[in-house]
This record gives C-alpha cells, structure tokens and sequence, in this order.
C-alpha cells in the first residue's frame, strides 16, 4: 500500500514482530482491544489470536476494503470507519495497542488519557524521542504531555524498534510504550482537570513557576511525586 505523507503512514511489515510486541504486553484472552489505524490489519489480526473482541479503527478509505477483506471471517473483530481522534470510545473497560500516525501522537495520548472511561492500558508504536517526554522519572527531559499524565498513568518503553521493521522505513528512531493506568490513581479524578491546568501553567509560565518555591529546578525536572506534592501545596 502507497504511502501517504499526509497521514504519517508507516506500516509494519512482519506478523511476528506484532506478537513479540504483543508478548510485552499485559494483553489477555478476556481482553477488549482498539487498533487506532488499522492499516491493513497486521496488528488487528494478530491481537485476534489473543483477545476476546478487536475493534479495528480505520479513517484511510483506500484501506477499508483491504482491512475487511483480511479481518472479515473473525467474528469477534469489528472494522470501523472512524477518526482517531473523534470515534466513540467504549463505556465498558478496553486496552490499546495501536501503531498510530506520528503526527497525531499527542492528540490521540491527550484523549485517551483523559478521556471519561481511559483504557487499562495503552501500547502504542511512538517516535522515541515524543516517547521518551512522556517518562517522567526517567534520566530525560519531561515534556508537559508527560507531567499531565503521570497522577493516573506509568509509563514506560517496552522494545526498540528498527527502520527495517516498517515500509517505507520511518527518518526517525521509534519504540513501542506502554501507558499502564494506576490501580489507585495518586490524585482523584474530580482534581484532573485542576491538576492538568495547574501543570499547564507551570510550564508555559516560568516566572509564576519560579515563585513556587522549588528552587533552580524547571518543570522539565520535576518528578511525579514532586508534581503532587506541589499541586496539592499550591494549587
């Protein structure tokens, strides 16, 4: 399948690196799981071997036919013609596992994670260095996306991917993470929005965040519990 540029396509091109991806996973039989761009349906096929219900989303029509062609004969995988960004997300509890367009990586991880009903867990196929924002007590730099989401989200990186494992091969390094949503998240869902706009302010306003008190640290430096603790001093 062609490429299109406009969509940040890069599409896997082995099975059996799907399912090693998938044995890094917390994926099970009972699972719920949406492929967000399905492409062709590499992904989708495989998580049907391993999950209950597959929803495979799709908004590039030229894939569509492809997509049910390939997926048609499963009963318990559903193709859907939808955006990723405005497809109706699911009331009961479901996972992700998705190889996503680069370009609407921050889009797609914003609205999952704060969504109404978030999924368990989310694995997406990311730029490293988007990926690497998003780990908050890691040795990198933090980026906004990554403050916001620490309270309800642990994120870490599972698996290096190489140029060779997508056609065309992406210009950029890329890995495969895992957002797992907190057992018991550290602040209450009714203090999120609070939370997110405080963060927010933090780091487009660095001389507000300078009178906070925290010292030579920037809002880049700040661990998760160093988030809280100021949220819950401050806000």
């Amino acid at each position: 399948m062609k490429r299109l540029h406009t969509k940040s396509q890069n599409f896997l091109r082995r099975p059996s690196l799907v399912k090693t991806l998938v044995g890094h996973s917390t994926l099970k039989k009972t699972d719920t799981v949406y492929d967000i761009g399905a492409g062709s349906g590499i992904i989708s096929s495989v998580l049907a071997d391993k999950c209950a219900q597959v929803v495979a989303i799709e908004s590039d029509t030229r894939l569509l036919e492809t997509l049910r062609d390939n997926l048609g004969a499963q009963p318990h995988v559903s193709v859907v013609h939808g955006d990723a960004l405005t497809f109706a997300l699911p009331t009961s509890a479901y996972k992700v596992f998705a190889n996503i367009p680069f370009h609407l990586s921050s889009p797609i991880v914003h609205r999952l994670t704060e969504a109404d009903n978030p999924p368990e867990a989310i694995y997406l196929i990311l730029q490293k260095q988007f990926a690497q924002k998003l780990l908050i007590d890691d040795y990198s730099f933090t980026g906004l996306l990554g403050a916001c989401i620490t309270p309800t989200f642990e994120s870490r990186i599972r698996f290096k991917l190489k140029p060779t494992d997508f056609w065309p091969h992406p210009a950029v390094d890329t890995v495969f993470i895992e957002l797992l949503r907190r057992e018991t998240p550290l602040l209450a869902a009714r203090d999120m929005p609070r939370y997110r706009e405080f963060v927010e302010k933090c780091f487009s306003r660095q001389k507000y965040f300078g009178t906070l008190g925290v010292g030579d640290v920037k809002p880049s430096e700040m661990t998760t519990e160093q988030w809280i603790q100021l949220f819950k001093a401050k806000a």
